[in-house]
């Protein structure tokens, strides 16, 4: 298997030559963009991983399945899925006129920056802070590592420039599709995107959801099995974004990138596949990460869709 992981990293970083890091986050524009890594994590729970693996990434968008993940245990799938639908856009992650040209004015899945808004707004929690640590706590079960934490630089970085997330909240709520308080509720979503992980905590992840919500490494179930399928599924359809189509017919496997660099992969009852690859492509993905997710996934037969 490393062997595996090696060839494919090769040929990755040529892919990742082609891409540029996100910089209009300030911080995320420090990033490496010759760095790239992969794991992957058995139904056993061993890992292997090559490259550039003590990397640590924000996990950005990927945070969106956790978020997720906790709304549908604390609020049930009826009052999430009322609230964001779950169909496939072929819009940016951060558009806003898609919500003002469809009604009802609802995002249009819990996957892109509006829709993972409101999912927040529906958590039963008191305010910012105990939102996100909810969400953090969360993140460190799927991943079994209990040291995970945020890059404070990243979250104050991303809440000082996001001024397009902004407008989607104060869009959405002056059309009746968000309650509460918006520099609140955005505080939560700037701070849970902010997590840092590495290759392996991403690839842990991945197959705690392949495994039908039990964390192979640690043994505990983290989520129903319902719920982890429930993921696979909107993965499978709006995990990258507006490249979601182009990445179901290269890879064929159910996943979440984020604009950290970071796409997280999950191939049920056989393994999480995880890379990290801070040089993106214009739609938000990582370039060397899906080059790398394509062969493996051709190699190691796990191609679902």
């Amino acid at each position: 298997m490393k062997d595996k992981l090696e060839s494919a990293l090769a040929k990755g970083r040529k892919a990742a030559a082609t891409g540029k890091v996100a910089d209009y986050i300030p911080e995320l524009g420090k990033a490496d963009p010759n760095a790239l890594a992969v794991a992957c994590c058995d139904m056993d729970g061993q890992i292997t991983a090559a490259g550039d693996t003590e990397t640590t990434i924000t996990i950005q968008s990927i945070s969106k399945v956790v978020s997720l993940a906790l709304s549908m245990i604390d609020c049930g799938e009826k009052k999430v899925f009322s609230a964001v639908g779950v169909d496939p856009t072929a819009d940016p992650f951060n558009s806003i006129m898609r919500l003002e040209m469809r009604a009802p004015h609802r995002p249009q899945n819990p996957l892109i920056n509006a829709g993972a808004i409101v999912v927040l707004s529906l958590l039963p929690y008191r305010d910012s802070l105990s939102r996100y640590e909810a969400v953090l706590d969360l993140t460190k079960k799927l991943c079994s590592n209990h040291s995970i934490s945020s890059n404070e630089a990243v979250y104050l970085s991303e809440k000082a420039t996001s001024d397009r997330n902004r407008s989607l909240a104060y869009f959405l709520r002056s059309v009746g599709s968000l309650e509460g308080d918006i520099e609140d509720i955005l505080d939560s979503y700037f701070h849970q995107c902010a997590i840092a992980c590495t290759v392996r905590d991403l690839a842990v992840m991945g197959a705690t959801l392949a495994n039908s919500g039990v964390n192979p490494v640690s043994g505990e179930r983290v989520l129903s099995p319902r719920i982890a399928l429930t993921l696979r599924a909107l993965m499978a359809i709006c995990g990258l974004y507006d490249g979601s189509g182009e990445f179901a017919l290269r890879v064929g496997i159910p996943a979440k990138s984020g604009v950290g660099g970071g796409i997280m992969a999950s191939a049920p009852g056989n393994m999480g596949l995880a890379t990290v690859g801070p040089s993106l492509d214009p739609k938000g993905n990582s370039t060397g990460g899906v080059r790398v997710m394509e062969i493996l996934s051709d190699q190691l037969g796990l191609r679902v869709l």
